[in-house]
């Protein structure tokens, strides 16, 4: 299944005429991982529905609870088999000497060097599958200048920047480690390595591995390691998935049996979905490329800041707020908060699950209080909880809320357009890249707000309550 050729390596570059993949036309994947001893389930075939791209779809009705893949031990493409004597993995020197400088939130580098190696590698067991990955991907570090602009959102725009400044570092590094060797003993087969090629290796694990229980510990627990799963990677994402991954480790060895499991009755044609984790649009966008709309996770990142507050209350009519300058009591309950001293963290959320983030809301409760003993008659968990009836009287809660509405349209008042805007730019239509950038930034306003509407309704309500019990 591995096509002859004279050289000993495949290009990193190539002018593939089918878009969607590697090379023009890769193996049929379902057949070789049939081939290498796993299942597939005869109802699965792999189809391209033209908005999500390849995926895996049922051919006919599939019940509950049916196997639909498995993969043996082999398949799987990891860093490197765990030897049971815990001598290190067996991968090119050079290759984890490379692996040790990536830092762990960018992981997926480090299996991305494992997966370059092997796409440059003549002959290797997992070219079927690698000559099926997409060509290029919609991340946003592959995005023009402009449309990293389009993201119009500071913390995702950091992280972009970031990663884009570590792959142009670590390219520097992967060519110094690589400088003084004889070609035979060049993990990559004599080829020169960039940015690019990095950066489609990382973005190709980011958007496809999956973090699975490895072998365990001596204390009960496991190690952590990322794989890319053949065929299983090509099931979409859903928050209501009607499959799961199940992975079982073979008596007595270290060998993992990862398998696929119908959760839900699957019906002829419906899509296999997995769901990839409750994740915030910021790192599907970053580590997916795409974005889910009206996503229950996702949140807009706030940097606590008492000066902005102050500014905030202000604006929404609080009287005398004193965020910038607490008193002592009161700054204690910050640094337990962790807002406050060595060990504090100054992001806060809004959205999502919670709303509003713990932390900010007690922080806001605490420092509109001027009673101590009432506020020390209450725990934190009490203090951080929306859902605790105004546990510092009315007036307070009222002014809390109003404070973070405010808050609300100063971070509104940051992105440079607005929502009508927005969508009258992707009805004019524009590239991918643009797009997506577009709908990123609505999904963020949209979150802003749903948090200002969601609170005003509660203000009103509490008012009604005052004024009822008046």
């Amino acid at each position: 299944m591995v096509m002859a050729s004279l050289t000993h390596r495949r290009p990193f570059t190539c002018a593939a005429s089918y878009p969607d993949r590697l090379v023009p036309y890769p193996p049929d994947l379902i057949k070789w991982v049939r081939l290498e001893g796993g299942f597939v389930h005869q109802a699965i075939k792999i189809s391209n529905d033209g908005t999500t791209g390849l995926g895996l779809v049922a051919s006919q009705d599939i019940p509950k609870g049916s196997p639909l893949i498995a993969l043996p031990d082999h398949i799987p493409l990891k860093f490197g088999p765990i030897a049971d004597d815990g001598a290190p993995p067996q991968v090119h020197p050079v290759l984890i000497n490379l692996a040790d400088q990536v830092p762990e939130e960018l992981w997926a580098m480090k299996l991305g060097l494992k997966l370059l190696q092997e796409r440059a590698k003549v002959g290797s067991f997992w070219w079927p599958y690698i000559s099926n990955l997409p060509q290029t991907y919609s991340v946003p570090i592959f995005f023009p200048g402009e449309d990293i602009k389009n993201l119009q959102y500071a913390p995702l725009l950091h992280q972009v920047n970031k990663r884009c400044r570590f792959l142009l570092d670590f390219e520097q590094q992967v060519k110094h480690a690589l400088e003084n060797l004889d070609q035979n003993d060049h993990p990559f087969g004599g080829q020169e390595v960039d940015a690019s090629c990095l950066g489609w290796a990382m973005s190709a694990v980011s958007s496809r591995a999956f973090r699975l229980y490895g072998k365990k510990l001596p204390n009960g627990s496991h190690t952590d390691i990322p794989m890319m799963l053949p065929l299983i990677d090509m099931c979409n994402h859903s928050f209501n998935p009607n499959a799961q991954i199940v992975q079982e480790n073979g008596a007595g060895t270290e060998n993992i049996l990862v398998k696929v499991v119908a959760e839900t009755p699957i019906q002829q044609n419906d899509a296999l979905l997995l769901n990839y984790g409750c994740l915030s649009n910021d790192l599907f966008l970053l580590d997916y490329g795409f974005v889910i709309a009206s996503n229950p996770y996702d949140c807009i990142e706030l940097k606590y800041d008492g000066a902005l507050l102050d500014a905030a209350s202000m604006a929404a009519g609080v009287s005398s707020p004193n965020f910038s300058s607490p008193t002592p009591w009161q700054q204690q309950i910050l640094v337990q908060l962790k807002l406050d001293g060595e060990a504090s963290n100054l992001k806060v959320n809004l959205g999502g699950q919670q709303l509003v983030e713990g932390r900010l809301l007690a922080a806001l409760r605490v420092l509109l209080a001027s009673d101590m003993e009432l506020v020390h008659k209450h725990d934190l968990e009490t203090l951080k909880s929306l859902s605790a009836d105004a546990p510092l009287g009315i007036a307070n809660e009222v002014a809390a809320l109003r404070s973070i509405i405010a808050l609300c349209v100063i971070a509104l008042g940051h992105f440079p357009t607005k929502i009508m805007e927005d969508e009258a730019m992707l009805k004019k239509g524009g590239s991918a890249s643009t797009e997506l950038a577009i709908n990123f930034r609505i999904q963020k306003k949209s979150i802003i707000i749903d948090v200002m509407r969601d609170l005003t309704k509660r203000v009103k309500s509490l008012l009604a309550k005052e004024i009822s019990a008046a």
